[in-house]
């Protein structure tokens, strides 16, 4: 079983460093994905996402021939499915429970079916509900009548399928995928045997073999634990507000314990795995799945804890200026990414903060964000992006949303605590009272 060709479909945040991993290690790649922009500037050998070492890997890989982009399917001996699973619009059900969208998934298999031969292999890599795998072998079947899968009981299928989930860090994707253990679940033994043999071109760490709904279950296992753990530390600060009780110092006074380990809070819980993965196994079995269930329902509902903090704040400045009306008061908001030090801004609950401030404050926002350019278009209304030093000075009441590392700096000792709202603890002991 040989992999010359690889083909990643969704050149996106995972796809784009896995294809660039295959081509490093002199694979042929052919990347494909439906944004014309993102397939044109890896043509030219740049990236259209931050990812740190990930330009330098990809011009070298386009520059030598063994990175392309293209629009549609070729022919290749090797399929990795990496495109988004979101949500379907408006599906929430009187539980309030969101309903995967598989639409992306059945549009790659039913493009690459058009290509597969016998002997390829088909890897989904999108993080996805239990079942999907299957889901994914039976519309190759649908569309391939002539070759046999898995799931035809064929002890040699012509077409291998396995899972195989993503499990890097933003920021650290590039080491990530090459040291970290992999999840291999074949829909058959031989399948997860040639998903190894593939992975194995580049990959340093274990590949642990198991079956496809337990890789799937695997994934989704692992961001609801630290969903639950993030919904401890978000509903701690809720108390602790109340309470008058510094949560940070609280926080790292219970982590001297020798077996406690509190996660810090936040203004909530955003990218696309932590704030989505959780919901598939709550779609799944609601019944069951209660504690995890509880944990979205708290971080979701985060951000607008954090919104009424940041209301009362310029309650409390147009009290203390009583010369000023809302209209004129500046707000500051710190970091619109779903994390610290990415460009990433799917889920981010920083962003979805700043969106809904922007329909109930009628003056100016000054929005931070080192990592990108320009603002959303949701965002464009009245909001203005600036620099540290510039909010520093001109603001009038400063949210602090993600604790990127150029916040960290310098010296903000001279602004009013009054007039803060820091839901990261990186601030709130620099302000004078």
């Amino acid at each position: 079983m040989s992999f010359e060709t690889v083909s990643v479909i969704g050149l996106g945040y995972i796809g784009l460093p896995t294809a660039a991993m295959f081509a490093s290690r002199k694979k042929k790649v052919i990347g494909v994905d439906v944004n014309q922009h993102a397939v044109d500037t890896i043509n030219r050998g740049e990236i259209h996402i931050v990812e740190p070492e990930l330009d330098i890997i990809v011009h070298a890989a386009v520059t030598e021939g063994y990175l392309k982009a293209t629009t549609k399917p070729e022919p290749a001996d090797a399929f990795l499915i990496a495109v988004p699973t979101p949500f379907k619009s408006n599906s929430d059900n009187e539980n309030g429970i969101p309903e995967p969208d598989l639409t992306y998934i059945e549009a790659a298999a039913k493009a690459i079916a058009t290509v597969l031969k016998k002997g390829d292999l088909v890897i989904l890599e999108s993080t996805s509900p239990v079942g999907a795998t299957e889901q994914m072998a039976e519309w190759l079947k649908e569309a391939r009548s002539d070759l046999s899968f898995p799931q035809d009981n064929n002890i040699e299928p012509d077409v291998n399928v396995a899972h195989c989930p993503e499990r890097v860090l933003p920021g650290h994707v590039v080491r990530e995928l090459v040291e970290n253990d992999r999840v291999i679940g074949g829909m058959t033994l031989k399948c997860s045997e040639a998903a190894i043999k593939l992975y194995k071109t580049f990959v340093k760490g274990d590949c642990v073999t198991t079956n496809a709904r337990t890789a799937e279950m695997a994934k989704l296992t692992e961001n609801s634990c630290r969903d639950v753990q993030i919904a401890f530390a978000n509903e701690l600060s809720i108390i602790c507000d109340k309470l008058d009780i510094d949560v940070w110092e609280l926080i790292s006074i219970a982590n001297r314990h020798p077996r406690i380990n509190i996660l810090q809070p936040g203004p909530g819980v955003g990218g696309h795995c932590i704030a989505v993965d959780p919901w598939f196994i709550v779609s799944k079995t609601p019944s069951e799945a209660r504690i995890i269930h509880t944990a979205r329902k708290v971080n979701d509902a985060k951000p607008g804890w954090v919104l009424n903090k940041v209301k009362l704040a310029l309650a409390n400045y147009l009290l203390d200026h009583k010369d000023k009306v809302a209209s004129e008061v500046i707000i500051a908001c710190y970091g619109v990414a779903f994390k610290p030090d990415i460009d990433d801004l799917r889920e981010s609950p920083a962003l979805n903060i700043v969106v809904e401030l922007q329909k109930v404050h009628s003056g100016p926002l000054f929005i931070v964000e080192p990592n990108i350019t320009t603002l959303p278009e949701n965002l464009e209304i009245k909001s203005k992006l600036v620099s540290t030093k510039e909010a520093l000075i001109h603001a009038d009441i400063h949210v602090m949303l993600v604790d990127h590392k150029e916040f960290k700096k310098g010296d903000v000792s001279f602004l009013n605590k009054k007039y803060l709202v820091d839901c990261k603890g990186i601030w709130e002991n620099s302000f004078v009272d």
